[in-house]
């Protein structure tokens, strides 16, 4: 039996747009998709809080999770994440709070410490720029919001409560890309998700930290490491290559802050790029699973046994709907 089996497999999911599409059908697809990853069996589906960038539209990030959750059955639906810096706890507790009364058992809530947007989009969320210093706080102040009343008794005679939010215990996960989100969900003893979908330089050195200075809380006995990968599944070696060149157009498009449309996969990148350009790509994307079902198994199984993950959550950011839907078959048959 493969080491895959027993290994829950998630989506995260940035409601990709064409440019010749409406944001209407492009979230329409994304419920579609949602949908099709629960028949199969998929663990959970996130969506990450993104600012001021078309072709990803997901920036009302609490109400796609109701639109997501309310259009399916059983799959956990969460944030990966909620950009905190740019809400107030209370707010976001509130929000959380009224999706876990209405889809109980559902939702989970990841936490990111960068704002998900360009600086000026940054400071038209939060006037204060300082806000990402105070992290660790809002984060024991949300935990503290979203669980019991009586641990919050402090002698006030008006203590702030959030209503919907107390007592709904809603998970919390920490979600990073370097070694600070990683320490301090080890210190809270929170469960750890590394953004290998975009920035795999510190995937390593971020986990071993989580382990070894992990400390055991009363919602997790001992670490659990998710981490993002970009997925590219197709029938062949060959057409995933074909496939992946949407990927790279996004990300070129990216790191020359330029509009994030899907753009249709082209036979080759050569005279797109230069090599500064092309290096920045392959680096950012050096964690994708890429291929036919052979490879990506093989591929998986590597990355799996020699970090011991717990958990990986996928994007697949394919151009043809159609083709994500097959992605996600491929995926889970290579399971068995």
């Amino acid at each position: 039996m493969s080491i895959l089996a027993d290994i829950p497999f998630s989506l995260l999911e940035l409601a990709p747009m064409r440019e010749d599409s409406t944001i209407t059908d492009t979230l329409k697809d994304s419920l579609a998709y949602a949908q099709h990853a629960e028949r199969l069996g998929v663990n959970r589906f996130w969506l990450a809080e993104h600012h001021n960038m078309p072709g990803i539209i997901c920036s009302a990030t609490s109400i796609l999770i109701g639109y997501i959750a309310g259009g399916t059955e059983r799959i956990r639906v969460g944030a990966g994440g909620i950009m905190l810096p740019n809400h107030a706890p209370l707010v976001v507790a509130e929000q959380f709070g009224t999706l876990a009364s209405l889809y109980p058992g559902r939702i989970d809530l990841g936490l990111g410490r960068a704002p998900g947007s360009d600086p000026v989009t940054s400071l038209a969320l939060n006037r204060d720029t300082q806000r990402a210093e105070h992290f660790p706080d809002e984060v024991s102040e949300l935990q503290s919001l979203l669980g019991p009343r009586e641990a919050r008794q402090s002698g006030q005679a008006k203590a702030v409560r959030a209503i919907p939010g107390e007592n709904t215990n809603v998970p919390i996960w920490l979600l990073g890309s370097s070694l600070f989100s990683a320490q301090l969900a080890a210190q809270r003893g929170l469960p750890y998700v590394f953004a290998g979908h975009f920035a795999p330089r510190f995937l390593s050195e971020a986990i071993a930290l989580y382990r070894r200075e992990f400390v055991p809380s009363a919602v997790l006995a001992k670490p659990y490491v998710m981490v993002g990968l970009p997925l590219v599944a197709a029938p062949t070696d060959a057409e995933a290559q074909f496939l992946s060149t949407t990927s790279k157009q996004r990300i070129l498009a990216l790191i020359r802050g330029q509009e994030m449309w899907l753009k249709p996969p082209i036979d080759s990148m050569d005279g797109l790029w230069s090599e500064q350009e092309k290096s920045y790509v392959d680096s950012f994307l050096s964690l994708s699973i890429c291929g036919g079902p052979a490879t990506i198994k093989h591929r998986l199984e590597v990355f799996v046994e020699q970090l011991g993950v717990d958990e990986v959550m996928f994007t697949n950011d394919l151009y043809s709907n159609e083709h994500r839907l097959r992605a996600l078959d491929i995926l889970m048959s290579i399971k068995a």
